[in-house]
């Protein structure tokens, strides 16, 4: 499916799942390998990026057995990973090729990352600059900036490493090497990114403490399998909340959605933005807080989003962009010049197919500022091979003039391969 034309919604009811939290799924492939015993694995995405951490560990030796509902994963303990024959593919997984650069960095073998040609564009000295510090080898294009990375594993040692980025992926490979390290290794970040290694690192076993923005890890510990439930993904429930807030008359339960307090800033931004959102039945399972989420119909005002709600929302701000054009007054998104450096420039994208659809967007370094709007005039999007940009702008055609087209849709399958169907099930009513 190359390109996909929505229709305006006349309304958007019911009640939806979402699929399993794209972090959390990578992260027990990763540690369910390098524990001993077999790690269970219930509500898995099985979309592309996190297949592609399923078969890197495949090509490494891991055992992984998939009956469509649960995955078992016979772990080969810290160091039981064996070299991979061929380079390993991360396909358009940013968290498979950062994270496999960390935990390669502590093995006894050589091993080559690459991905398609969106992940070879995007900057990798963010963390092979620690890992280096650490002893890591590690060789790419553009002096280690870019994929290919060629990784020559062996000794570690534990660094105290300043991060100046909020980045999960960042933190999280540093952790993962430093498993391996002689000594503790000691990350700091000038804003909480999202936890899911931290807290599933000690779900594990490991010896690991976080306080604030600092986390430390002390290497040598083996890890011990465990059982783990995946929620549903709040990136991807924000497309429908926020379809639930523009669509008038809107009322959609989403039931079972993590709402870990590093990823909640979707709920946040939109509650602050005048947004109806309720948390029902609370509950915390295998370590990670998950509710259903109830939206309605909502009249939106613009905000300024800045700081600390950035990195916890950094995935959600092309459909908090969509949010923000159906807002009146203005939204000034500032501090995210991270977004820069995701799948695609996601400031430019979102700004660019805004423009198409009539929206007033000026453009910063680190954000943007949206202008309101009442309705969508009909656009025809590209969604520049990001998946995000692909929903939001589908998600902006239900409250369009008419039948608007997003081109190169596929890359959706990525992190959300039933959201169409899902798209047509709600907009049916």
């Amino acid at each position: 499916m190359n390109s996909y034309t929505v229709h305006p919604a006349k309304c958007v009811k019911g009640e939806i799942t979402v699929p399993g939290d794209k972090s959390i799924s990578h992260r027990s492939i990763m540690l369910g390998s390098i524990a001993n015993g077999v790690t269970t694995v219930t509500g898995f995405l099985r979309g592309e990026d996190n297949m592609s951490t399923l078969n890197a560990f495949k090509a490494m030796g891991v055992q992984i057995e998939d009956d469509g509902v649960t995955l078992r994963i016979h772990g080969k303990g810290l160091h039981g990973l064996t070299e991979a024959d061929d380079v390993i593919d991360c396909g358009n997984s940013g968290t498979s090729i950062r994270l496999l650069c960390g935990l390669l960095a502590g093995q006894s073998f050589f091993s080559v990352l690459t991905g398609d040609k969106y992940l070879r564009k995007r900057p990798m000295k963010r963390v092979v600059t620690p890992l280096a510090a650490m002893g890591a080898k590690i060789a790419g294009r553009a002096g280690g900036e870019k994929a290919p990375l060629g990784i020559t594993g062996g000794a570690l040692s534990g660094i105290s490493y300043e991060s100046p980025v909020a980045s999960a992926q960042v933190k999280s490979a540093i952790l993962l090497a430093g498993l391996y390290a002689r000594g503790e290794t000691v990350v700091r970040e000038p804003h909480l990114s999202r936890d899911h290694s931290e807290r599933m690192l000690r779900h594990f076993g490991a010896d690991i403490e976080a306080s604030g923005t600092e986390v430390r890890v002390r290497g040598g510990r083996e890890l011990q399998a465990r059982e783990i439930v995946v929620p549903g993904d709040i990136s991807s429930a924000a497309f429908f909340l926020v379809a639930g807030l523009i669509v008038p008359g809107a009322e959609l339960l989403i039931k079972g959605v993590g709402v870990n307090p590093t990823r909640t800033g979707i709920i946040d931004i939109l509650m602050l933005m005048g947004g109806d959102i309720t948390l029902l039945n609370n509950r915390e399972i295998g370590g990670e807080p998950v509710a259903d989420l109830l939206v309605r119909s909502s009249n939106l005002h613009g905000i300024e989003i800045s700081g600390d709600l950035v990195p916890r929302a950094i995935d959600e701000f092309p459909v908090i962009s969509v949010a923000a054009a159906m807002a009146s007054g203005k939204t000034v998104v500032s501090d995210a010049r991270e977004l820069r450096v995701k799948e695609t420039d996601r400031i430019k994208a979102m700004a660019d197919n805004l423009r198409l659809a009539g929206v007033i967007v000026d453009e910063a370094d680190d954000g943007m500022t949206v202008y309101g709007t009442d309705k969508f005039k009909v656009f025809h999007a590209d969604s520049c091979g990001d998946h995000r940009i692909a929903m939001s702008m589908l998600i902006a055609g239900l409250v369009a003039d008419g039948s608007c087209t997003v081109d190169d849709v596929e890359c959706i399958a990525t992190s959300f391969p039933n959201f169409f169907s899902l798209l047509e099930q709600v907009s049916r009513g």
